[in-house]
């Protein structure tokens, strides 16, 4: 198995419009789209609708009417939504559909629906989603961090590098191994989270409770994959369906 990683959103722009078919790939949007999706999806949710835009949200939403809208821009929820982008939110929202739309996690879903196969992730199921990937056996692993704007966030790079440390058989090209330097920079994900530029906005805005949840190394089993444009729950029996 190849595995690269894009650092930042130029490179998953690039990757887009060329190079997703046939891949698998793994997104990360760890502070908090991707960890928020998982939280929902391990606590019922039916499925997430995963937009770019908020017009395309509510473009949706009128053809869908029963499903809720969540999402955020500049970390705080869209005026008119139902909901935001704690993953405490989601947690009652049992059998519901979400439309959602985030600043970078949602647009970087978006950006890989070319790819084989998409994956949902974030350090809350590290071990759960390389468990997957392992099952899917992929002969190429493009490994997505989300951002933050148009840089990098850290949070993201740190939980690529800590799964890419499950492959270590794998060939890694030069991000993915500057993704596993990085996760060695910060062996605890608490402290890596606290330390980006995200976390500490999180911090400040009293969201302590969320960097804390979102920091939680495998306290989830729940894998997300988005087909057709639409996340659900993973699960190994599609492998043979």
């Amino acid at each position: 198995m190849k595995i690269d990683v894009l650092l930042q959103p130029s490179a998953i722009a690039a990757f887009a419009q060329s190079e997703s078919i046939g891949a698998v790939c793994v997104v990360f949007d760890v502070l908090r789209a991707t960890s928020t999706m998982l939280a929902g999806l391990e606590c019922g949710v039916s499925e997430f609708f995963p937009v770019a835009t908020v017009e395309a949200a509510l473009s949706m939403r009128a053809q869908r009417p029963s499903a809720l809208l969540g999402g955020e821009r500049g970390g705080e929820r869209i005026e008119g939504f139902d909901l935001g982008n704690s993953p405490f939110e989601y947690q009652d929202k049992s059998g519901r559909s979400i439309i959602t739309t985030t600043t970078n996690g949602t647009v970087a879903l978006r950006a890989c629906s070319g790819a084989s196969s998409v994956l949902v992730g974030a350090v809350v199921n590290l071990t759960a989603l390389a468990g997957a990937v392992e099952a899917m056996q992929p002969e190429r692993l493009v490994v997505v961090c989300a951002g933050t704007g148009e840089g990098l966030a850290l949070e993201d790079v740190w939980a690529a590098g800590a799964l890419i440390s499950y492959f270590k058989e794998a060939t890694w090209s030069d991000a993915a191994q500057t993704a596993v330097a990085v996760r060695g920079a910060w062996s605890d994900a608490g402290a890596a989270l606290r330390q980006s530029e995200n976390g500490r906005s999180l911090l400040k805005n009293g969201r302590l409770a969320d960097v804390e949840w979102c920091a939680s190394m495998d306290r989830l089993q729940t894998v997300g994959c988005m087909e057709a444009g639409v996340v659900r729950k993973w699960s190994r029996e599609k492998l043979n369906s």
